[in-house]
């Protein structure tokens, strides 16, 4: 069996009175593209920043790379890559500046920083924007830079909340064809998404509803609860299938 270097056992994060994450078990192996999707509120952040060290469970147990999280989570921090779902770079910074900090946050050296940033930029498309200030960005600039300042370090695990959100059809495909070029050199990528045309880019997906991890499984094992007289399943049928009332769902399946 491959190596797990996620796992979360009966994970609670509670929000006053309101239960955010409801006792999640994942497991995400090594080598892996693991996607989380749900509605908005689901828990997908939630659970993401508690993998992370970002938020202390209630209840139950994260572990990350074999080390207990939040408890060890600085001996493996420089193993990890984050990225948030807000833009994690410095406005007032330019692009080469911030890639200067971010290497910095890890130990690297400065020529390191110059040359890896420089190939990261060019991978983004972003060469002719080095010395643009950051609040200068479009959009879809500033999700290029936070990305390339999440891989700056090449760390091993990739976790990213929301990566591809508010980027045109295009840039979200080369985004995917770049996460699947990480993947075949060994790194491991935990992601949320509400695209559900991206789930089936992944190699398993976990279905969250309301703070539940409500289906686990490959696409096709996910595609696979549907009924049999559904024609050609969907992910957008098994996403309606699991998280909307039977009553709402149209697509066929009992």
């Amino acid at each position: 069996m491959a190596e797990v270097v996620i796992e979360t056992s009966e994970l609670v994060k509670l929000f006053g009175s309101r239960r955010a994450i409801d006792r999640v078990s994942l497991r995400v192996k090594t080598g892996e593209i693991y996607g989380l999707v749900g509605p908005s509120g689901a828990g997908k952040t939630t659970l993401i920043r508690m993998i992370c060290g970002l938020l202390r469970p209630n209840a139950g147990k994260v572990t990350v790379l074999g080390h207990p999280v939040p408890k060890e989570f600085p001996t493996i921090e420089a193993r990890i890559g984050y990225m948030p779902q807000e833009h994690a770079v410095y406005r007032d910074l330019t692009v080469a500046e911030n890639l200067l900090f971010f290497g910095r946050i890890y130990g690297m050296s400065r020529q390191k920083i110059v040359t890896h940033g420089n190939e990261l930029l060019a991978l983004m498309h972003m060469d002719n924007l080095r010395d643009q200030r950051a609040d200068r960005l479009s959009g879809g600039e500033k999700q290029r830079l936070s990305l390339a300042c999440t891989l700056l370090h090449n760390p091993e695990l990739l976790l990213l909340d929301e990566p591809t959100i508010g980027l045109d059809p295009a840039l979200r495909i080369a985004f995917w064809e770049f996460f699947h070029s990480l993947n075949s050199t060994g790194h491991t990528i935990l992601l949320t998404t509400h695209y559900l045309d991206e789930a089936e880019r992944c190699d398993r997906v976990g279905m969250m509803k309301l703070g539940k991890l409500a289906a686990d499984g490959t696409p096709e094992q996910l595609k696979a609860l549907l009924s049999k007289d559904v024609v050609a399943p969907s992910m957008e049928q098994v996403f309606l299938h699991i998280t909307q009332p039977p009553q709402r769902y149209g697509g066929g399946a009992k």
